[in-house]
């Protein structure tokens, strides 16, 4: 880019996300400079309401890394779900199952620690860029750009890291000969909702109806998230507030009489469901990490866990490529592909898994098919909540596995 203002670094890392951050963050620890660029603002992303189950080694990666312990004050352990169906809910009890628990701290304020430990240690970090185009990204990588304040940039790195959500324009560098995209859609969304209103319940309820999944959630004391399944093409505001809670009332109705406590609606939104995997996750100098890289429904609470898996395992991988011998850089980073690769498909089975045991399925052309399937799901949720062992995998994929 002509008369661009040049910076070097080692690690280029587009997308300025919770990933992307962390990744940042781990790398400065061990002394490697990195910079990220990202179009949004800092403001715009930590305004934008997006929930929160963090599993315990995310948590223990906040805390133990020295980004934040404001998790363990201000967020809410959960040592178990309710998983409810029939009309009746069961406890999955993590702590006794696995000795673990969840934690559920908006991923709003995983980005917030995050940029605040940025900013803190003098972190370089572009919000708010635009006219990003990546550059020789697998051979000798180069980021060119419009910052803030209308200047333009050029990052040129050693590694480039591609941290830039499920729109990523990372991953299209990786030449399509080279890479493969396994995707699924499903034939439901989640019509969601952040209501102001006291807690229904303790922790999260997971719950399979005959009307079609519900999940109530929280997100504080006084504003609650709740969702239940719909048809991806649904209009969010072709439903009334009325109609809405007499929809959830409905789908967690049962023999304990269970009933939500009700408020206003203060934002409604549908999000459809895809799983998408691209594998490799290294190509050249071009690394994938999070959303970029892949995507899972959210019913396993995966996502951002996923994400913060990817990172973890990516910093010790680039810490041995840019500080150990240079012939073993391509090992390391060959590490990083095999390693977080294998995590993925275990979350994508766990996500699909449990997204086609709770949700209401498409009536087959076969009506017989179609209870035949009904009866067949009631059948595996009692077999699981009836074995031990059947919780305890519950428990231990929600958890997470050991890193």
């Amino acid at each position: 880019m002509a008369g661009a203002v040049v910076t070097r670094t080692r690690v280029g890392i587009v997308g300025g996300g919770p990933a992307g951050l962390m990744l940042a963050h781990l790398l400065g620890r061990a002394g490697i400079d990195a910079v990220n660029v990202e179009v949004r603002t800092r403001h715009e992303i930590e305004t934008t309401h997006r929930a929160g189950i963090l599993e315990r080694d995310s948590v223990r990666l906040l805390v133990d890394s020295g980004v934040s312990d404001r998790v363990l004050h201000e967020g809410h352990e959960h040592r178990g779900i309710d998983l409810r169906f029939a009309g009746e809910s069961h406890r999955i009890d993590f702590a006794g199952l696995v000795g673990a628990s969840t934690w559920l701290y908006p991923q709003t304020d995983v980005f917030v620690d995050l940029a605040d430990a940025r900013a803190r240690d003098g972190g370089d970090v572009r919000f708010g860029v635009r006219d990003v185009a990546l550059h020789d990204a697998t051979t000798a990588p180069r980021i060119t750009f419009t910052d803030a304040e209308g200047a333009a940039q050029e990052i040129v790195c050693e590694l480039l890291v591609g941290a830039d959500g499920s729109r990523s324009i990372a991953r299209d560098e990786i030449p399509e000969a080279a890479r493969h995209r396994y995707f699924r859609e499903y034939p439901f969304a989640w019509f969601g909702i952040l209501a102001g209103a006291p807690r229904s319940a303790p922790e999260l309820v997971y719950t399979r109806s005959d009307r079609g999944f519900a999940l109530i959630s929280s997100r504080t004391e006084s504003l609650q998230r709740m969702y239940f399944q719909c048809d991806p093409g649904t209009d969010p505001h072709g439903w009334s507030d009325d109609a809405i809670w007499e929809e959830l009332q409905a789908r967690v109705a049962g023999h304990d009489d269970l009933r939500l406590v009700e408020g206003p609606i203060v934002e409604r939104s549908v999000l459809p469901f895809r799983s998408y995997v691209q594998e490799p996750m290294r190509h050249g100098r071009l690394l994938l990490a999070g959303d970029a890289a892949h995507t899972v429904p959210p019913t396993g609470a995966k996502g951002l866990n996923l994400a913060l898996a990817d990172v973890r395992v990516l910093a010790e991988c680039l810490e041995r490529a840019l500080l150990g011998p240079a012939t073993e850089r391509d090992d390391a980073l060959d590490d990083y592909a095999r390693r977080a690769v294998g995590r993925v498909w275990r979350a994508q089975h766990f996500s699909y898994w449990l997204t086609t045991l709770l949700h209401t399925l498409p009536a087959d052309a076969d009506p017989a098919t179609g209870e035949f399937d009904v009866r067949r799901q009631l059948g595996e949720l009692d077999s699981l909540v009836a074995s031990e062992a059947g919780r305890r995998y519950l428990a231990e994929a929600y958890c997470g596995w050991p890193a």
